[in-house]
């Protein structure tokens, strides 16, 4: 069965890191975002405001101007020119050619501050530039006026910007210093805030990793806050329930079954025994069928192995076993039963920690692979150093691709039509070799022969 393809994030989102840093930069963002936008909503509000009470101050006042300059009091009119303490406004009143007729103190014998001249009754609203304030900002309000004589005049009065400007300068300054300052407050709050909420979600992981097909007991943990995680968790355990139940009745099955085998198939191997006794002139059928017997109890052997392995692992023993006395067993037991092959060995003397009939089986096993597929050839090695065995079988066969070298360890898998049933391979072989293998702390890798063919590499480790 092939396995689903994984989902890869994209290779930025990978450049981002986990899911911490992405939530902490998002929270950043978002929020620096946010905090600008309310700052030029802010500032804008602020200046439209402000703006609006400069022109209705200055409203106000052309407005008193322009009455004591209607009435043509003069004492009045010099009162309204001054300003208050504390105000930053100016007043001219000029003739209709534009001739400052009178003025406020500060700004006495200037020239006219605006081109405007509206007819009276009229006002215009200007906001202008004031070179004699340092290029300052003014709002100014003209207003035109008929005298109680009938004479016309003028009345400028201008306003100064500068408190507002000030004011949203300050604003402005604010939201420059504290808009990084609170996105790296409220990145660093959320890396902790989701690395504290993502915690379980690693102890998950971590116990999730350390679960294996043989052992199936292990749940995760379950988080006592009862939100999405701890439904994770609980459903997560629920499923292992499941899978542990489902394991536990296959390998019950396989185990029953391979025993109950044993009798039909000893009471038929004692009838072929019989047979052959008794009818002579059948013998090569019946010595067919004795084959097939063999074969099928080495299958049930394989059978009741690998699921003791899957419940409760192999027992090994520890004893000092000479690997290389296995090795030449194997060579001479190849040479009897497989004349056809010429088989090659260049055995070194090597002692292992082990027991001598799980490893003997699973050199026998790699002998009867490569004795399967070989055309003509069988090398067998075996060679040691001080941090271990190293056992090598290969052969001259198809060989085996990069792609399958892991796969050929599983159970019941043949690669191609030459690996088939005709053949005698049961597809368990290789799969006791590794777990053999692994039992003893070893490990089994497939690489090329020199002939071409697959080269099984067996290492084990020496005694100290």
């Amino acid at each position: 069965m092939t396995p689903a393809p994984t989902r890869r994030l994209p290779r930025w989102s990978a450049r981002l890191g986990g899911v911490r840093v992405r939530s902490a930069l998002a929270a950043s963002v978002v929020v620096a975002a946010a905090v600008v936008l309310a700052g030029l909503a802010l500032v804008f509000t602020a200046r439209t405001t402000l703006t609006g009470n400069i022109d209705t101050a200055a409203s106000q006042r052309a407005a008193e101007v322009t009455a004591a300059v209607r009435a043509g009091d003069a004492a009045r009119l010099d009162q309204t020119l001054a300003a208050d303490p504390g105000e930053q406004s100016i007043v001219q009143v000029l003739d209709p050619a534009g001739q400052v007729v009178a003025a406020s103190p500060g700004i006495a014998g200037q020239r006219a501050l605006t081109p405007a001249r509206p007819a009276p009754g009229a006002t215009v609203h200007e906001e202008r530039h004031l070179s004699s304030y340092g290029d300052e900002r003014f709002r100014v309000v003209v207003a035109g006026v008929r005298t109680d004589d009938g004479s016309d005049r003028i009345v400028v009065v201008g306003q100064s910007l500068h408190p507002i400007d000030e004011s949203l300068e300050v604003v402005a300054r604010s939201v420059i210093v504290g808009v990084p300052l609170l996105a790296v407050v409220v990145g660093l709050a959320t890396y902790l805030f989701v690395g504290t909420s993502l915690r379980p979600v690693e102890a998950i992981r971590r116990r999730v990793a350390t679960i294996s097909a043989s052992d199936l007991r292990t749940r995760v943990p379950v988080p006592t806050a009862r939100d999405e995680v701890a439904a994770l968790a609980e459903t997560m355990n629920a499923m292992l329930d499941r899978l542990e139940a489902a394991a536990a009745t296959q390998r019950r099955f396989v185990a029953d079954a391979s025993h109950e085998l044993r009798s039909p198939l000893a009471t038929l191997r004692v009838g072929l025994d019989l047979l052959d006794d008794a009818d002579p002139a059948h013998a090569e059928r019946l010595r067919r069928l004795r084959r097939e017997t063999v074969r099928l109890g080495r299958i049930i052997d394989d059978l009741l192995l690998l699921a003791r392995a899957d419940e409760r692992g192999l027992t090994v023993r520890h004893d000092d076993v000479d690997l290389d006395d296995l090795a030449y067993a194997q060579r001479d037991r190849l040479r009897s039963q497989h004349p056809e092959l010429r088989i090659e060995s260049h055995i070194e003397p090597a002692r292992v920690r082990g027991d001598a009939h799980q490893l003997d089986r699973a050199i026998r096993n790699l002998c009867d692979n490569a004795a399967r597929y070989a055309h003509g050839l069988v090398t067998l090695t075996v060679t040691a150093d001080a941090g271990g065995a190293d056992l090598v079988v290969g052969d001259d066969g198809p060989g085996i691709g990069a792609a399958d070298r892991e796969r050929v360890f599983d159970r019941f898998v043949r690669l191609d039509d030459s690996r088939t049933r005709s053949d005698g391979g049961s597809g368990l072989g290789l799969a006791i070799t590794r777990e053999i293998v692994v039992s003893h702390g070893g490990r089994v890798s497939v690489a090329t022969s020199a002939a071409g063919g697959a080269a099984l590499h067996v290492w084990l480790p020496t005694p100290a």
